[in-house]
């Protein structure tokens, strides 16, 4: 039960930190504009959500915790993307072992253990920052467990004083004070928590009655947000230290964490070293990242290496804002808006063309996750979204984005190929409800008859039985491989041919791929009205990989 209520509440909460990031951003300010927290927090939360998705349907609760430990160490982001993932994965090792269903004390335990890892990790903790936050509502689950509060008050009454907490950072941090914001990194925790516990107990929002009843989460988060007044700061002069470090570092042999921490505190400041033998995380802002990597090269090997420029971060910051306040207001919701996969970038600008808002980029060899889905449904300025997958294999993570979205009506129209969900878009009319268009949609797929052409990697065998071999080319009607041959051009024309024999249709829609050359393109046009100058041909540009051609006919 709380194995299962993790992997269901996780994608939510993170596609929420998603949503805020731009907002979050805007309030880093401590200990240095160090990158966009906002943006590093969502970032490593949806390393997360990647590895609880890899995860079989029957994952326990050790499992769990050992993706999140896993996805958020790789996937963390920044400092406060390394605190955070500190944070999961000592919340997540507490609730290993913990009783079905969970109770306070749980809930309690889970907490305390968080505060225990995550503290261990940074070396001077600062007060007022996502650490002060994670103490208070570790104390303040310690009293609920204490009372013998219910599970479902504890968890109202930690978002409650997650976002008191955050009202309180001014005051314990007179950087935030002087420039009119609470702490970015604590704001973002307090958004993941509120939404995690709004998921878990199956309501949009949370509402504290019992346990306090002056207060509610819309309160204290109205009264954390009371607190900021965000302004662009010119004269911000940032830190001594110039660049933000971080790499994952996989270490040859066993070594001195201490030393290293030393270290890497002599070359800067910020400095965090998380994980456990051999992979670690390295975090540190210093004006010679070359010896931050010298030395640790000399212990083992560094990968995925970030270098950020903190004092460009902090120029770009304060123009955002500049452009921020300048700007016009935000225009209402429309009615209706729409999210596509695509592989091309053909692909895609078609799709922008037809109105569809947001893409996702992804495809056969590159399937997006619910929690991608998610966050490009939330930059959706419409009351309703409607998800074109594109792909028999990306059916199933857009239909868990649908169910999972909260705070819009999402509907998924099961497009196999962008060719389908061009047909599909242009049977929606103006002002239609989310209802009617997609089953306008819906029936516009189901006249579509497409085709793919593509090469076989390995040995296999077509639809009647034939031999394919590595290398062959092969052509694919509805899903069947119906030819095989040695030539793009031909076999396209082969599976046109075999298709208009079976049913006619009057026009053709072709994309070519970005392994086809333009001349070897028209060649096959030109042979296609050669051989069928009674279909009407829409070509374009698709520059999706792996396949040379695709199209469909209606």
């Amino acid at each position: 039960m709380i194995a299962k209520t993790i992997r269901t509440c996780f994608p939510i909460a993170a596609a929420a930190v998603s949503d805020k990031a731009k907002d979050i951003n805007k309030l880093n300010v401590f200990p240095v504009p160090d990158g966009d927290t906002g943006t590093n927090m969502s970032l490593t939360l949806a390393s997360v959500v990647r590895e609880l998705t890899a995860l079989g349907a029957d994952a326990d609760m050790e499992a769990i915790a050992a993706a999140i430990t896993h996805g958020s160490l790789m996937g963390a982001r920044g400092n406060s993307g390394v605190i955070t993932s500190q944070i999961l994965r000592g919340a997540a090792e507490g609730l290993v072992g913990a009783s079905e269903p969970a109770t306070s004390a749980d809930v309690a335990a889970a907490l305390r253990n968080a505060v225990k890892v995550a503290f261990k990790a940074v070396r001077k903790p600062v007060e007022g920052t996502i650490l002060t936050v994670l103490r208070d509502i570790s104390t303040r689950a310690d009293a609920c467990a204490k009372a013998r509060e219910s599970v479902e008050d504890t968890l109202d009454a930690i978002v409650v004083e997650a976002y008191e907490s955050v009202a309180r950072t001014p005051d314990l941090l007179p950087v935030l004070k002087e420039n009119g914001v609470v702490d970015s990194g604590a704001f973002g925790f307090a958004i993941f928590l509120e939404n995690f516990v709004a998921a878990a107990l199956g309501r949009s929002t949370v509402k504290v009655e019992d346990f306090q009843a002056s207060f509610d989460v819309d309160s204290a988060r109205e009264g954390a947000l009371a607190q900021v007044k965000i302004e662009a700061n010119d004269d911000w002069e940032g830190s001594e230290y110039r660049y933000c470090n971080e790499f994952l570092f996989k270490a040859d042999a066993p070594f001195d964490e201490d030393e290293c921490l030393k270290f890497l505190a002599s070359m800067g400041d910020c400095e965090l070293l998380v994980g456990a033998y051999p992979d670690y995380k390295i975090h540190v802002h210093s004006n010679t990242p070359n010896l931050v990597l010298e030395h640790m090269l000399q212990l083992g090997q560094v990968y995925e290496v970030f270098i950020h420029n903190m004092d460009m971060e902090s120029a770009e910051r304060t123009a955002n804002i500049h452009a921020d306040q300048d700007a016009a207001p935000a225009a209402p919701p429309k009615p209706l808006g729409f999210v596509a996969v695509a592989a091309g970038s053909g692909e895609a600008e078609i799709l922008k063309s037809l109105g569809v808002d947001e893409i996702v980029s992804g495809g056969q060899t590159m399937n997006p996750s619910t929690a991608d889905l998610l966050e490009a449904v939330s930059r959706v300025n419409a009351e309703a979204v409607i998800i074109l997958p594109n792909n028999g294999n990306i059916r199933m993570a857009a239909e868990a984005a649908a169910s999972a979205c909260t705070d819009k009506r999402v509907a998924v129209v099961p497009t196999k190929t962008v060719p389908q969900a061009f047909s599909a878009l242009f049977a929606v009319l103006p002002d239609s409800t989310l209802e009617d268009a997609v089953a306008a949609m819906t029936e516009a797929v189901a006249e579509v008859r497409d085709g793919e052409v593509t090469t076989a990697v390995r040995d296999s065998q077509a639809s009647d039985g034939s031999p394919i071999h590595a290398g062959d080319v092969m052509g694919i009607i509805a899903g069947s491989i119906d030819v095989v041959g040695s030539d793009v051009q031909q076999v396209t024309l082969d599976c046109i041919n075999k298709m208009q024999e079976e049913e006619e249709g009057d026009s053709l829609t072709i994309l070519a791929g970005s392994d086809l050359s333009d001349e070897a393109f028209e060649e096959l046009i030109a042979a296609i009205e050669e051989a069928q100058p009674d279909l009407e041909i829409d070509s374009h540009r698709g520059e999706q990989p792996l396949y040379p051609v695709i199209f469909s006919i209606e």
